[in-house]
């Protein structure tokens, strides 16, 4: 990689890291303190993983407390702010931050009997909590949400001077207090109650995954099955960004670290620089709907909701993998159009070779796939032991290579720059404990870093669900939809897309979710009752959430095309368009399976899912046509047009009324992949012509 590319990923690295675990570059005490607190952190969450979560609330306030306490170490206060050393007064935050969040923990009983009538000192401490959060998620996340949580805590307050129908009567800011910090509905709510017990587990997880090499070994996994088909590097993109995903459920972090490699050889053969950044960012995004871990969302979605977390992961599956299908497509079509070639065999690793170099790494996975659906355990412990097993695999790895790999390569003189190798080198004695410590600690580290901004944001996020509960707004939300949508449930669909794509231009998906779940989704919910459609809550909500991913990566606000443009070296803001035309599935897909709730494996059977999901797979095929105009040759209008209606013909599991006629959906799907041969014959024919005159002008 040339040293510009290098340096381009290393800042885009850098930019990840400080948006997920803080930018602060400590050294000393300092660093040690932070490294003891984070380990802590981790130990803690991971002990109640397997021994049963602290009773009430008591969970939630240690939960917070390490979080803010890691807010104010790791997030400098500003862009300006030294990075080396902790200002004094972020020290004095974070204590402060610490003790507050405390305060539930060591007074529980009181605060429990209080509700309501609660004392001055509890009203200072929960106003100095509700400051405090205000200001971690400003530095950890965004300016965004605090300060749509201020608009909402202002709202509280002024109900009386709202126009129209949001008015409400006011509330005394002792009351607001009282309702969020004394309450179980305010900032101790569902968001961070999921955050303090299924998402740690799940994200800790994911670090140690990425610790231990498995991330690394999905990357080359992806290069040696797809590099040497037509535009290899994107596709590999597609599939490493989608097994990232499936582990990690961060975008940013998806981007950073397949795109670090496939961005560089995307450029290689023949790429433009937006459109290799584009392709990373789509696919990274989309990793957030790949099961088993779908972010925290879909964890607060399985507590919102009341629905057990494997019945979201069930509804997300075929989803997720006609989102994938689509992005895969799209990226084959482009390299048709562009004529890109793939990678060399030289350039592509041995496939038999690196599938069983590392399937190893894949254990964890698998453990946590078969506890979490097979044995039916709950997601904490499932995560719990699957974190365990990730130890394991991590020391028995270590062992096989300082006994039988590396051996090898330092008798052959092997120069290899594996860090692993390097510290082998130096201490081949100690390897296996030495290496296996570093690891573990590493992931105990980073997963308690990545949560600090997650765990302030879902407080965040609790307080304007409190807000919400306390006025009333949430019903009121859903009246003024409907009554705007006139009872019609496309409209009503269309606002809420509308409403998703503008807030979450500005905050996380997991917070644009928890504001829809909270204002649109009743909205849905209350048409499809009106309606009689009844509609299962969890297509509702999946709505919202699909459309709080898509809109990570709509411009222009979006961290993953900054970074991936980084990479690339592009324009960001022309990278984030692409990549939204890219994604453009996601847009489609919701509705679909609004419409079609057997994309959701709802009331169907697996016998007709045989016969559903190919039949979607080739409408999601498509409607990539129609995005790209181009086949096997570029589609004329009527062509491209002719692609969009064949999509929702072959995506509509059901019988079409025609003039009130009913047609069977198997004549539907054979005369829809009927019109799609001829019209391939059609461009082959068109494409043989065009090549005709160049082969006679050749040979005369």
């Amino acid at each position: 990689m040339p040293d510009r590319e290098k340096k381009n990923v290393g800042i885009s690295k850098e930019m990840a890291e400080a948006s997920e675990i803080g930018s602060m570059k400590l050294s000393g005490v300092a660093a040690w303190v932070v490294f003891a607190i984070a380990i802590s952190m981790s130990i803690f969450q991971l002990f109640t993983g397997f021994f049963g979560e602290l009773p009430g609330s008591k969970q939630l306030s240690i939960h917070l407390a390490f979080a803010l306490v890691l807010c104010y170490l790791s997030f400098p206060l500003s862009k300006k702010s030294p990075r080396n050393k902790i200002a004094v007064w972020d020290i004095f935050l974070a204590l402060l931050g610490g003790a507050a969040a405390l305060y539930l923990f060591v007074n529980y009983d009181h605060v429990v009997t209080s509700v309501g009538d609660a004392a001055m000192y509890d009203l200072v401490v929960g106003g100095v909590l509700i400051v405090l959060v205000l200001e971690a998620t400003r530095r950890s996340i965004s300016p965004i949400l605090p300060l749509i949580t201020i608009v909402f805590l202002l709202y509280a307050y002024f109900g009386p001077y709202i126009p129209f129908d949001l008015a409400h009567r006011g509330f005394r800011v002792k009351r607001i207090i009282d309702h969020i910090f004394m309450t179980g509905e305010g900032l101790w709510g569902v968001p961070l109650r999921v955050s303090a017990t299924f998402v740690f587990l799940f994200v800790l997880f994911g670090a140690f995954l990425d610790k231990i090499g498995a991330g690394e070994y999905l990357i080359n996994l992806s290069f040696a099955l797809m590099g040497r088909f037509r535009g290899g590097p994107a596709k590999a993109a597609v599939v490493a960004s989608c097994a990232m995903g499936s582990i990690s459920g961060s975008s940013i972090a998806n981007t950073v670290t397949t795109g670090a490699m496939t961005i560089p050889l995307m450029k290689k053969v023949g790429f433009k620089n937006h459109v290799a950044g584009a392709v990373e960012v789509a696919a990274s995004t989309n990793g957030q709907l790949m099961p088993p871990i779908m972010g925290a969302a879909a964890f607060i979605m399985a507590e919102i909701i009341g629905v057990p977390y494997v019945e979201i992961v069930k509804a997300a599956f075929i989803p997720a993998i006609l989102s994938y299908t689509a992005i895969f497509s799209i990226v084959h079509l482009e390299a048709v159009k562009e004529n890109i070639r793939g990678l060399t065999r030289e350039e592509c690793p041995p496939f038999i070779k690196t599938l069983f170099s590392g399937i190893h790494y894949i254990l964890p996975l698998v453990i946590l796939i078969w506890l979490l659906l097979i044995t039916m355990w709950t997601p904490t412990t499932a995560a719990s032991w699957s974190i365990l097993m990730g130890a394991v695999v991590a020391i028995g790895n270590n062992f096989y290579r300082s006994r039988w790999t590396f051996p090898q390569l330092a008798e052959q003189g092997d120069q290899d720059d594996n860090p692993a190798y390097a510290a082998y080198r130096e201490n081949p004695k100690n390897f296996t404990f030495t290496r296996s410590r570093q690891e573990i600690l590493k992931a105990l580290e980073t997963g308690a870093k990545n949560m600090a901004g997650i765990a302030a944001a879902c407080a965040c996020c609790g307080i304007i669900i409190g807000v919400v509960t306390l006025t009333g707004l949430g019903l009121k939300m859903a009246t003024l939809i409907t009554e705007a949508a006139g009872g019609n449930l496309f409209l009503t669909l269309v606002f809420s897309v509308f409403a998703s794509i503008i807030l979450g231009m500005g905050l996380p998906t997991t917070a644009t979710y928890i504001i829809m779940a909270a204002m649109t989704a009743p909205a849905i919910m209350t048409i499809s009752a009106d309606l009689s459609l009844g509609l299962p809550v969890v297509a509702v909500h999946l709505f919202v959430f699909y459309y709080g991913i898509v809109a990570d990566d709509t411009p222009p606000v979006g961290l993953c095309a900054y970074a991936a443009a980084g990479i690339a070296n592009a324009d960001p803001v022309k990278t984030g368009w692409k990549s939204f035309r890219l994604d453009l599935a996601a847009f489609t897909l919701p509705f679909m399976f609004i419409y079609n709730t057997k994309l959701l494996m709802i009331d169907t059977s697996w016998q007709e899912l045989l016969y559903i999901v190919p039949m979607c797979i080739l409408g999601m095929f498509c409607w990539s046509v129609f995005i790209q105009g181009h086949w096997k040759i570029k589609t004329s209008i009527i062509e491209r047009f002719a692609f969009l209606g064949l999509a929702f013909l072959l995506v509509n599991p059901s019988d079409l009324f025609l003039g009130g006629i009913k047609i069977n959906q198997h004549l539907v799907n054979g005369f829809a992949i009927a019109a799609m041969g001829l019209i391939y014959l059609w461009q082959r024919a068109r494409a043989n012509r065009g090549k005709a005159p160049r082969a006679v002008q050749e040979s005369v």
